[in-house]
């Protein structure tokens, strides 16, 4: 009898160690979820979807792992194409348009816009500069500071003067050899002069600049180093694309000369996933004016210690100025510094002027590339205003192949 009291007792109280530890957990996990992290606890506050203003933002970014508790939106039936209208002439943006002045055509072919938005939303950005030896190399024009500057320079003023916390966000990412993140999306300015603290206090340690594997990254996501500012106990981690982010104005800002020493993938890959991301690339040009001072001295070819030749650094002009065209960007080459007020400025505007739409391509998925084409009536009269208007969006969809076809 004793022994039986004995068991009923000892199994009573290993229960009620179980419920008791139960509760604990699942009460921890409770408010963990209830109660988003103090500011002081967390760096990094992200973006919220659809612009709205919230205390703790939490969606889905580049840098970083989605949260536990965050809901991500995926919309598996929508190409994305953002637009930006201004006038041939003035350069004048045009503002205030409606679902109704605009047509979009996929091969000749007119598409019914089932999402449409107006550029009324923050911006979320990703900051992406060659941080390398040959930015050093190619910014040598200047004897009273070092040539990395020329990158550093526009990098800085933009997220000083042109990043609006607390609706809009950024990251930063710098490469040389590999893509480094240097910041989540973050919309602390603290944060942000950290990075810039960061970049200006360091001097670059490789002579390669893989532009397309810091595409690939930030476009569509991948492996890559951790978050430097986090000081991560992990060296690498895993992230999610730009392309992936559902309810912002999104775009890329590239800072760089366009020269690709040594990635992965190619000219003709990095240009494909550009083309299908649905980001509009914005690009800074640098060593313009190294290559105007010294052109008639270099070697119609690179050097055999790799120092840029002519014609690598005229395709490298070209690669940029293709990236922005066929994404609905811009490419912006600065020769001088005192360029950069301007052009910072037209980027800006540009961003805040999207117009975004969305269509569905149907059950389709014949693996190949659809024309885009976007045309504007600005006054309603039914007439297409090609002729005075530039409508500036991206130009190609890439349809996914059927993998059972």
């Amino acid at each position: 009898m004793k022994s039986i009291v004995a068991r009923f007792i000892a199994a009573f109280v290993i229960v009620l160690c179980l419920l008791m530890g139960q509760t604990s957990v699942v009460s921890v996990l409770a408010q963990a979820r209830r109660v988003p992290p103090a500011s002081s606890d967390k760096k990094n506050q992200r973006p919220a979807e659809g612009g709205e203003k919230q205390e703790e933002p939490t969606p889905k970014d580049i840098i970083g792992t989605p949260q536990e508790a965050e809901i991500v939106k995926i919309v598996s039936a929508l190409v994305n194409v953002d637009a930006v209208v201004y006038h041939k002439k003035s350069g004048q943006i045009i503002t205030g348009l409606k679902k109704e002045n605009f047509a979009l055509f996929e091969d000749g072919v007119q598409k019914d816009i089932s999402y449409f938005s107006t550029p009324e939303a923050p911006i979320t950005v990703s900051l992406v500069l060659e941080y390398s030896r040959l930015s050093n190399l190619l910014g040598n024009t200047n004897y009273f500071e070092p040539g990395v500057y020329e990158v550093l320079r526009p990098a800085a003023m933009f997220l000083t003067q042109f990043i609006k916390p607390p609706n809009d966000f950024v990251s930063v990412l710098a490469y040389d050899m590999r893509p480094t993140p240097l910041t989540d999306f973050t919309n602390d300015p603290g944060r942000i002069r950290q990075v810039i603290n960061l970049l200006f206090r360091n001097y670059p340690a490789s002579s390669e600049a893989n532009l397309f594997d810091a595409m690939k990254l930030v476009l569509i996501g991948g492996r890559g180093d951790s978050v430097v500012l986090d000081d991560s106990k992990e060296r690498t981690a895993e992230y999610a694309g730009l392309s992936g982010l559902q309810g912002r104005r999104k775009a890329m800002i590239l800072i760089c000369s366009g020269v690709d020493t040594f990635s992965k993938i190619n000219y003709g890959q990095a240009r494909k996933i550009a083309q299908n991301a649905g980001v509009p690339i914005y690009i800074i040009g640098t060593g313009n004016l190294f290559f105007k001072k010294y052109e008639q001295y270099l070697p119609p070819t690179d050097g055999l210690l790799g120092q840029p030749g002519r014609l690598t650094l005229l395709q490298a002009n070209n690669t940029l100025r293709t990236f922005a065209k066929e994404t609905g960007g811009q490419f912006f080459p600065v020769t001088f510094e005192g360029e950069l007020p301007n052009v910072l400025q037209s980027i800006n505007a540009l961003l805040r002027n999207q117009y975004s739409l969305g269509y569905n391509p149907g059950e389709r998925r014949d693996g190949k590339q659809h024309k885009l084409v976007v045309k504007v009536d600005v006054n309603g009269d039914g007439q297409f205003d090609d002729k005075e208007y530039v409508i500036q969006s991206r130009q190609f969809y890439n349809e996914p192949k059927d993998p059972k076809g």
